[in-house]
């Protein structure tokens, strides 16, 4: 056992850990939050740009949603484990933070570095979406080229010509999504290419996709390597706590 006195030095070190520990485990709780709004953000503002590169439904932004509940919860473990002064807890609160950190930076990675095979892919699965496109299918690739065309006031895959190629232009000529206002398309101008250049978007919708999605992407991956990085003070202190705890004997009562 060690000396009375040095026991009695160590514990304002002890203290001073714990203080650090628990402000660290609140600002890790707070990142759980914004993953979580990043998620839901994600699920929402992105879905139709994951559902073209995935060709179907994206689990993409349940990820970072289950990872911001996951960040929540053991964020509040780390507290408890601190006010507790629990060895073991705080080995394991250690041991999580070292998995999310690992996890989020082969992430980060692997996404950096296969963001030219991305774009690639996101490039033939819109052309393909818009060959097959079909207004009255409710198949989620079509459903992706209307939202995309409405929102980013675009029309086809380099400009509104590519839907002339198309099996759906012949029966209806351009899709009512690239109008810029509803009211003034009838079918007999959607169908003569001339005409519509007046009523609908003239500007491709590739360029502009990829540049949303590298935009943010870019965002999420910035936050992502943020918190990954923020993990490592949380990776030291645990360790630094959970060691002066255990060679000195030290409970919170």
């Amino acid at each position: 056992m060690s000396p009375p006195s040095r026991r009695l030095q160590t514990k304002p070190v002890i203290t001073c850990l714990k203080t650090f520990l628990i402000s660290y485990s609140l600002i890790f709780w707070f990142t759980g939050v914004i993953l979580l709004a990043v998620g839901v953000w994600g699920k929402v503002s992105l879905e139709a740009y994951f559902t073209l590169a995935s060709e179907e439904s994206t689990n993409a932004p349940y990820v970072l949603i289950g990872t911001g509940a996951t960040i929540v919860i053991f964020g509040l473990f780390g507290c408890f484990a601190t006010c507790r002064g629990s060895p073991w807890m705080l080995k394991l609160y250690a041991m999580f933070l070292t998995l999310v950190f690992l996890a989020e930076l082969v992430a980060g990675v692997s996404g950096f570095i296969f963001r030219h095979e991305i774009k690639a892919k996101l490039g033939v699965a819109y052309k393909n979406a818009v060959k097959s496109y079909n207004s009255t299918d409710s198949s989620s690739s079509s459903s992706a080229v209307d939202a995309i065309q409405r929102t980013l006031h675009c029309c086809g895959v380099k400009n509104f010509t590519d839907w002339n190629e198309t099996a759906y232009f012949k029966e209806k000529g351009i899709p009512a999504s690239c109008c810029k206002d509803s009211s003034k398309c009838s079918e007999e101008t959607l169908k003569d290419l001339d005409q519509a250049e007046k009523e609908v978007y003239t500007t491709g919708c590739f360029t502009l996709v990829t540049d949303v999605m590298e935009a943010n992407l870019g965002i999420i991956a910035g936050i992502s390597f943020g918190i990954a990085f923020f993990q490592l003070i949380g990776i030291f202190l645990s360790c630094c706590l959970s060691r002066y705890i255990t060679n000195n004997q030290y409970e919170m009562v």
